[in-house]
């Protein structure tokens, strides 16, 4: 009976045991979410607590909840106040989501918290000063939001508060004075926030249990203060990136545990201190960017640096021989200063030395044997100085090094032949020297090779076919050398080279058979050399060729008709034997220069043909006059014509001033043509400004006619149009959309592109005909848009930019969208938006930017870079920016996302070929940094060109998210030498 019994009591289930309360919160904070990615998919209400959940940790003895850690997990909606509902919670952390709400008012709940963590979020509204009632708080992150208001003076009465981080946010005001009570605090990061410009308050000072102050562009002002000197324990000084003056105080010395002092980009001025020998723990010091004057302390050097900055100051004198004893220095950048003398004989003996910039100076003697000891060495940078003597021979077994710049020295002898064939070198720049010698063909060995700049030398013999094997060069410039034979045939298959100028040397023989195969060249220059034979026709066949100076030389036959495809702005023939009729485009007084010089050319340029005499003479003179009566006779018909024009604009349309009409190039139609064709059925596209037409023109060709509204001198839309001509006017880019002309009056404003209807980016990477599915063409879309807002940027007026309020989307006037050519879309957008009231944002497909702009309203550098970078997502993955898979991730989001938790290989588009894997993820990290949250991480456009370019041929590591832009006192390595040069040289 005891048996059957029991036997029946196991039966039958126990009843489930329900979720005890702190489920049932967690329950509602989960109700309270989106969460895409089902990260919290475990959190079943069927369990009995809490505690095995994703992202919650109890106390082992108590089962009650103390930690709930969802960072990373891709949630979005606003912040769960249902948390402080726990009674025993201590640690909250969301840190890298979206949550997009604002936060509590009340957080008196959470009396227990000790750690809260939303930083990397998408927060709004103001920082709550009831979270200084919290008595046991120790770690507060609020940073990188887009937080507003002022730091709560409130915040001075944290009892406990250890780390304090407010970075990258939009608060205002000042920095309360007030924080200087918190005693406890060692970690103070409020970073990257538009502060009213305001001097360092002294009460920080108070601080003696800091370690670490980060500041960087905060807006601060005057002096800093010496009263920091009483930050015994500091370890990290950043006040990088504002309006700082005064000198450097000698009081930083009492800093006993510093480790990184970062000052760059202030205005700081006076001497370097001379008492640093007492900061043992410096390893980082960085005060580039200022108006420093006198010479490099011997202290400083003195010290066990890793990484010394002193670049863009007036430094003079000598850099002490004492740096090269550092064990560890890995960077020393002095460019652009007023150095003299020589490099420390033993720099890099003793050092790691990866990166050394001393361009811009006056440095003399010889490059120092030892650079490259250590085997580490990756940017050599000496452009612009006084080096003498030969190039080490040690440089040829570098084999880590990626760029050796010795630009415009005085170096002279053979190039040691292993630093031809460098394995990771992808930029040698030895222009302007007096080295001599041949190309060696171990130059074979650099498969990495980029940009080869060796022009203004005494180079000889031929140069290398083994150079036609590097598949990554994208740039050849060896003009002014003595280089002889023919062009090596297998130049042609450098389907990826941009410019090939080899003008100057003593070159022979005929072009190379195959140059089809240079899809990508924007320049040839082959001038003054002694090449022969035609010019071929496929010349007129390369897409892309924008400047073509064959001038100096012994070409014959005809001028190719094909040339006349070309949209050249330099065309350069002269000075050959060249015959036979010019072709028709080219027989205007407009082209002549390019042509004198051949004997045998025909066509009705004075000075081209051979003078003809006797009885033709008389026949000429016969054409002539009758040539007079002709233009008579056009003269009256023409006046008539336009006397009737005038009538009809007079009763129906607005007159053009003639006398306002500028153009920059010939054309071929008159305004009253483009003001003919200004109908409703024409319009393309509408903003704020006004409309853009499509006018197909009498001779066939199709031109894109912006018209702006109508008003006064003083109205923003004559500024713009002012700007927009000046800019556009003077454009003379292979990146960029051509101005034909434009019209201005009072009443008219006109300006008239050429016009290139190839669809949007989206159409053309998503539909199935599509020729972008190659990675190399998609390659060469980012390069050359990147070229083209790089030119617009650095060498034309900004941007003219304004917001269309009605549709809501920002309008890029003929910039990003509208301008940039070559990038495989429309250079003005036919149809995308056709009825509505914007032309399209980016490439004619989308409206994304930069997220700070929601709350800046402000569309700048650094968001131009950021929706750059979204372009090269959408290439390198194939998808659009917004795409229903994404759920409320947009693409940037999705992109980080997945790299995280999936890699490299769920984000390249499955349809690029895996063999190009590498190539296709140094293109990824590029549009990574450019999509940074912080637009002070974002690279410059320039310098954004730079790394695609390098991206062909330097080797990195698999790209891993760079959406961690939390971290703190990013040490600054933007390789501002590049700038500085490109500045300096154009």
């Amino acid at each position: 009976m005891l048996l059957f019994l029991s036997l029946l009591f196991l039966s039958f289930p126990f009843p489930t045991l329900s979720l005890n309360q702190e489920g049932l919160f967690l329950q509602r904070v989960k109700l309270g979410l989106s969460d895409p990615t089902h990260a919290l998919s475990n959190w079943n209400e069927r369990d009995q607590t809490p505690c095995n959940w994703y992202g919650i940790t109890c106390d082992s003895v108590t089962q009650r909840v103390h930690s709930v850690d969802l960072s990373e997990s891709f949630l979005s909606g606003p912040f769960p106040t249902f948390l402080c509902h726990l009674p025993s919670l201590t640690f909250i952390s969301l840190n890298n989501n979206s949550i997009n709400s604002s936060l509590p008012v009340d957080f008196s709940l959470c009396q227990n918290l000790e750690s809260l963590d939303v930083g990397q979020n998408l927060l709004v509204g103001t920082i709550p000063e009831s979270l200084a009632h919290l008595p046991n708080l120790r770690y507060l992150n609020l940073a990188g939001n887009n937080l507003t208001g002022e730091i709560p003076v409130k915040f001075g009465e944290f009892r406990r508060l250890e780390t304090l981080l407010l970075a990258g946010n939009f608060l205002n005001g000042t920095i309360p004075g007030q924080l200087g009570n918190i005693s406890t605090l060692e970690a103070l990061f409020i970073a990257y926030n538009p502060f009213t410009p305001s001097p360092l308050p002294t009460q920080l000072a108070n601080l003696t249990n800091l370690k670490e102050l980060w500041l960087s562009d905060c807006k601060l002002i005057g002096p800093i203060p010496t009263s920091l000197s009483r930050l015994s324990r500091l370890e990290n000084l950043d006040l990088s990136q504002n309006r700082l003056t005064g000198s450097i105080p000698i009081s930083l010395n009492e800093l006993k545990s510093i480790v990184q002092i970062e000052l760059f980009n202030n205005s700081l001025s006076g001497t370097l201190p001379v008492r640093f020998a007492n900061l043992t723990n410096l390893r980082r010091f960085d005060a580039s960017m200022n108006e420093l004057t006198g010479t490099i302390p011997i202290e400083l050097c003195q010290l066990e640096l890793e990484s010394l900055n002193l670049y863009e100051n007036r430094l003079e004198g000598t850099l002490p021989e004492s740096i090269a004893n550092s064990p560890n220095l890995f960077e020393l950048k002095l460019f652009n200063n007023k150095l003299t003398g020589q490099l420390p004989s033993k720099l890099g003996q003793k050092s790691p030395l990866k990166s050394l910039d001393v361009s811009y100076n006056g440095f003399s003697g010889e490059i120092p044997e030892n650079l490259c000891a250590k085997g580490v060495l990756e940017d050599l940078i000496l452009i612009y100085n006084s080096f003498s003597g030969k190039i080490p021979e040690s440089l040829g077994k570098c084999h880590s090094l990626g760029r050796a710049r010795l630009r415009n020295n005085q170096l002279s002898g053979t190039v040691p032949e292993d630093f031809w064939g460098l394995p990771r070198v992808y930029l040698v720049e030895l222009v302007g020297n007096s080295l001599s010698g041949q190309v060696s063909k171990r130059i074979s060995s650099a498969y990495n090779l980029s940009i080869l700049l060796i022009s203004d030398n005494k180079f000889s013999g031929h140069m290398p076919m083994e150079i036609g094997f590097l598949g990554n060069l994208i740039e050849i410039s060896a003009s002014n050398n003595m280089f002889t034979g023919p062009i090596p045939g297998s130049l042609v298959n450098l389907s990826m080279l941009n410019r090939l100028v080899l003008n100057g040397n003593e070159l022979s023989g005929e072009f190379p058979a195959g140059i089809q195969g240079w899809k990508s060249l924007n320049e040839l220059n082959l001038a003054d050399n002694k090449l022969s034979g035609p010019i071929p026709d496929e010349i007129g066949n390369l897409p892309v060729l924008n400047y073509l100076d064959l001038s100096g030389n012994h070409f014959s036959g005809k001028i190719p008709l094909e040339l006349q495809k070309l949209k050249l702005n330099v065309l350069n023939l002269s000075n050959n034997m060249l015959s036979g009729e010019l072709p028709p485009l080219f027989a205007k007084e407009f082209y002549k220069n390019s042509f004198v010089g051949n004997p045998g050319l025909c066509g009705d340029l004075e000075g081209l043909c051979p003078q003809i005499r006797g009885s033709k003479k008389l026949s000429y003179l016969w054409i002539l006059r009758s040539i007079f009566i002709l233009a008579g006779l056009v003269f009256v018909v023409g006046v008539v014509w336009f006397y009737f024009k005038y009538m009809n604009f007079k009763k129906g349309k607005k007159v053009i001033t003639i006398s306002k009409w500028r153009s920059f190039h010939k054309l071929g139609f008159s305004e009253f043509e483009i003001a003919d064709s200004l109908k409703e059925d024409n319009v393309i596209g509408s903003g704020a400004s006004g409309k853009v037409y499509k006018v197909i023109l009498s001779n066939g060709e199709t031109v894109a006619v912006k018209k702006l509204s109508g008003g006064s001198k003083k109205s923003a839309n004559y500024d713009g149009f002012e700007a927009e001509v000046e800019t556009l006017g003077r454009i003379r880019h292979k990146n960029i959309v051509r101005l034909w002309c434009c019209c201005s009056n009072g009443d008219c404003k006109l300006l008239v592109y050429e016009y290139m209807p190839n669809g949007s980016l989206g159409d053309l990477l998503h539909s199935s005909k599509s020729g972008l599915l190659e990675w190399p063409t998609r390659y060469k879309i980012a390069l050359d848009a990147a070229e083209g807002l790089s030119y617009l940027h650095h060498d034309c007026v900004p941007p003219i930019v304004h917001r269309d309020v009605k549709s809501n989307n920002i309008l890029l006037d003929g910039e990003f969208a509208a301008r940039v050519a070559d990038f495989g879309v429309a250079k003005v957008v036919e149809g995308v938006n056709k009825g509505t009231e914007s032309m399209s944002v980016i490439a004619g497909s989308y409206g994304y930017i930069a997220p700070e702009y929601a709350y800046t309203l402000r569309v700048n550098e650094k968001s131009d870079i950021y929706s750059f970078g979204v372009v090269i997502l959408e290439l390198v993955t194939g998808r659009l920016p917004m795409d229903p898979e994404f759920g409320e991730k947009d693409l940037v989001k999705w992109v980080h996302s997945t790299l995280d938790q999936k890699g490299v290989d769920h984000v390249i588009d499955p349809k690029l070929d895996s063999n190009l894997k590498e190539d296709i993820c140094r293109v990824l990290e590029v549009g990574l940094r450019c999509t940074s949250s912080l637009p002070i991480s974002r690279p410059s456009m320039r310098r954004v060109v730079n790394l695609l370019q390098e991206a062909g041929a330097k080797s990195k590591s698999m790209p891993k998210s760079s959406n961690k832009d939390g971290k703190l006192s990013p040490y600054y390595h933007e390789e501002v030498c590049d700038e500085v040069q490109l500045r300096v040289e154009s």
